[in-house]
């Protein structure tokens, strides 16, 4: 049974100027004296309605619970994009009016604290429960309002649900859970939408419940199984242009806070130059994410986020080859999301920093790359000593 759209506007609008939530009780009695409802099924079709409107997300609510969905796009009032781990699907979830999107957009950045209008026409939030919504209106987006939401799995995943998915062999995901008893300090690398978080959250809920893990993230969505977790988020500037906290001034306040793993949720910019700097300085088993075309690629692109914050290409090197043991790539194509390669850091003679791979996935197989001795000699280190996987 649908809801009347015309009572849902006329019920919303007498609601939005009360000064009582909106409860199931409240919605109830504003439809009631709205309008005479035919029936039980006619008021609680409406009721979810509005429920859904005022605080919910509205028609995306059923979709964004649904257990597979990692992905929910909203391009504007006519479609809506879900993905359920196979790629995007065209949903057929709709909204009345590009109007109804907007204020979906607006009142959802509102209840986050953050700003949404003409003057600051984007938001990044975390809404209750751990869904993170980006959001961009005309005029950056010229002809329509653009939601994006990333929802986290409902209970987090283990290592051996990345195996059961086929994400991981179980090879790799015995040598990750060394890579994070061996307290090597390393990075999750990839594209847009490849799970670097999720991996990184699954990573860090293996860690010794013994240790303290501070965690630094500009939108919270690191969400790990783990009973020591402190989290630390940026904050946005103010209607007055002040008050911004951002993710550079975070990692120095975290070193003060006795943290036994240092946790960067996404490297992009100039704190890229202290996280180095304290996984230099004996906070071992750090760690962060990443977005890195490919292995080969991460060190350029560290170097380009440290140089553009004043350090020096032979410093930003130094600091990666004593901070940074180990790289985890992943990919995202048509089957899915999946682990690439693992990969060591070495240094050649002019100073410059490559990542050689110690292991690859091949055709769902771990095979052994030129880096695994350095990998092994690393764990051997911590007492962990690793078998030998097929040769590539």
């Amino acid at each position: 049974m649908s809801a009347d759209v015309e009572l849902v506007g006329r019920v919303r609008d007498r609601l939005a100027g009360g000064a009582a939530a909106p409860t199931r009780a409240h919605v109830a009695a504003a439809i009631r004296s709205e309008s005479a409802v035919r029936g039980a099924a006619d008021l609680l079709a409406t009721v979810d309605a509005l429920r859904g409107e005022m605080v919910g997300a509205g028609p995306l609510d059923a979709v964004l619970h649904e257990p597979r969905v990692t992905d929910v796009l909203v391009n504007g009032h006519g479609q809506v994009w879900v993905d359920r781990g196979n790629g995007l699907e065209l949903a057929e979830v709709r909204f009345a009016s590009e109007r109804e999107v907007r204020r979906l957009a607006v009142r959802l950045a509102n209840a986050a604290g953050r700003r949404l209008d003409d003057a600051v026409p984007f938001a990044d939030v975390r809404l209750p429960g751990g869904v993170r919504l980006h959001a961009v209106l005309p005029p950056v987006s010229p002809s329509m309002v653009c939601l994006s939401f990333r929802v986290p799995h409902a209970t987090g995943l283990r290592l051996d649900d990345w195996v059961e998915g086929g994400a991981l062999p179980a090879a790799a995901a015995q040598l990750l859970a060394r890579i994070v008893a061996a307290r090597l300090s390393f990075v999750v690398t990839g594209g847009t939408g490849c799970g670097k978080t999720t991996l990184l959250a699954t990573l860090l809920s293996c860690i010794d419940p013994g240790e303290r893990i501070v965690i630094v993230e500009d939108t919270g969505e690191l969400r790990p199984h783990h009973p020591h977790v402190v989290r630390l988020e940026a904050r946005a500037a103010n209607v007055e242009g002040a008050g911004a906290i951002d993710l550079r001034r975070l990692v120095r306040e975290a070193l003060r806070m006795r943290p036994d793993r240092l946790v960067v949720g996404e490297v992009r910019g100039a704190e890229c130059v202290d996280l180095l700097a304290a996984l230099n300085v004996g906070h071992d088993g750090g760690c962060g994410t990443l977005h890195a075309n490919s292995v080969a690629d991460v060190p350029p692109r560290i170097e380009a986020l440290c140089m553009a914050a004043g350090l020096s290409r032979a410093a930003t090197h130094s600091q990666l080859a004593a901070a940074v043991q180990v790289v985890v790539h992943l990919v995202r194509n048509k089957s899915g999301r999946r682990l690439d390669a693992i990969g060591v850091l070495s240094r050649a003679a002019d100073g410059l920093v490559e990542i050689v791979p110690a292991v690859r996935v091949v055709a769902g197989r771990l095979v052994d790359d030129f880096g695994r001795p350095d990998l092994d000699a690393l764990l051997n280190r911590a007492g962990l000593v690793t078998e030998a996987f097929a040769a590539s």
